[in-house]
């Protein structure tokens, strides 16, 4: 089945839900009108430009690309774990269905894109597949500038609209319960009320300054490293500016012997009161290498990624390799994974059971090895806790006889 018929050939709806009695924030009804009298109640596009953050941030700048990849890949390796109370399953449907999403994709590929819309668009967005018995039997990630959200009066999306190839298809969000078959993952957005900010964004500065300093340098290797300058004529007698005579053949010398790599380090000769006039800066004015690194760093910073991951020099934060590399995992992939846990909790795993949880492996994580050792090691000392309350503290269920000191 196609992807055209897979989007447009389903329920638009998910498992009908126990009726509730509709409640909402008291600011709910004021962003519903702000969104009628705005004209936001049509489906509203993404407020950004998400081709040119794609193309100018990830295909064309190498530390943004590399910053993405990084959480992405990263977040995607860490395995799964479901738990029914305290104890970890070892077998579950919904592990099958997170193992292999779709017939393309498996479990770390799906995560990988998500993540990687997440920090390039700000938005990712899953669509589950509901199979004869009205549980998820597919996933799929959705690419975020071909969708756009209708805004609903009562402050959540009204429906999500996704277009592919001159088709529309729209997933309704139930109002009263906010369920549906798309889970839009964002980032925070201080001035939106509907779609996230992308890092991206935050660094399209950085991301200029350093595109521009790489198209700078290339344009000037093309030049055979030489700046660009003028031929200045300053005649001793006579005639105060060359002939068209002279103009012309001066043209094609310049064009023909001195333009271009192939003419690199050829020596020009000037004469007949010929003069070579600097007009652009030389790359040791500009600071030029410096100029890069600084915008370089600002876009690291943007995604949380510490420079010195990124081989970017100067001034480092961390003092080794390791320790910048736990600072990553602490202040940046756990908590978006955290994200992503707690929205496949409200949106999918209900759908499998009311007493399961999705969760992460943090202990198959290399980087937080010594934070763990350390923890291990100052809950083992601890004389005052019994067996079953240190297992506890470690995330692991009791042990008989395990409730006493001694």
């Amino acid at each position: 089945m196609g992807a055209i018929d897979r989007l447009f050939g389903r329920k638009t709806t998910g498992p009908k839900a126990p009726a509730r009695e509709e409640k909402q924030s008291a600011t709910a009804a004021l962003r519903g009108a702000e969104s009628l009298w705005m004209g936001w109640a049509d489906p509203r596009w993404t407020g950004r430009v998400y081709e040119k953050l794609a193309e100018e941030g990830y295909r064309k700048n190498v530390i943004a690309h590399r910053a993405v990849r990084i959480l992405a890949e990263c977040a995607a390796s860490v395995p799964l774990r479901l738990y029914r109370g305290d104890k970890k399953l070892a077998y579950h449907p919904l592990l099958e269905l997170l193992e292999r999403p779709n017939p393309s994709q498996g479990r770390a590929a799906f995560f990988e894109s998500a993540y990687a819309f997440l920090n390039i668009a700000g938005n990712s967005y899953l669509e589950a597949a509901l199979g004869p018995d009205a549980r998820p039997t597919e996933l799929y990630v959705l690419r975020p500038d071909r969708m756009k959200i209708v805004p609903g009066l009562g402050g959540w999306p009204k429906a999500y609209v996704y277009s592919l190839s001159g088709h529309q298809h729209s997933f309704a969000v139930d109002q009263v319960t906010g369920e549906s078959l798309i889970l839009q993952l964002k980032t925070f957005h201080p001035l939106d009320d509907y779609y996230g900010l992308s890092p991206l964004e935050a660094a399209a500065y950085s991301v200029d300054i350093h595109n521009g300093a790489s198209g700078w340098n290339k344009a000037l290797l093309d030049n055979s490293a030489r700046p660009s300058g003028a031929l200045v004529f300053e005649p001793k007698e006579g005639n105060a500016s060359l002939s068209r005579e002279q103009f012309d053949r001066l043209k094609a010398e310049m064009e023909e012997n001195f333009q271009g790599t192939h003419n690199a380090r050829r020596p020009l000769l000037l004469e007949g009161g010929l003069k070579w006039q600097q007009m652009a800066f030389s790359p040791a004015d500009m600071d030029f290498i410096n100029a890069k690194h600084v915008a370089a760093r600002e876009i690291a910073l943007a995604f949380g990624v510490p420079p010195m991951m990124m081989s970017i020099p100067g001034d480092n934060t961390y003092s080794n390799y390791q320790e910048a590399n736990r600072a990553l995992w602490r202040l940046t992939l756990l908590p978006m994974m955290d994200k992503m846990m707690s929205s496949l909790n409200r949106w999918l795993t209900p759908q499998f059971g009311n007493d399961l949880t999705l969760s992460y492996d943090q202990d198959a994580i290399p980087a937080l090895n010594a934070d763990r050792q350390a923890l291990w090691q100052r809950i083992g000392q601890a004389d005052f806790m019994t067996l079953n309350e240190k297992r506890a503290a470690l995330g692991l269920g009791p042990l008989p006889n395990g409730d006493s000191l001694s």
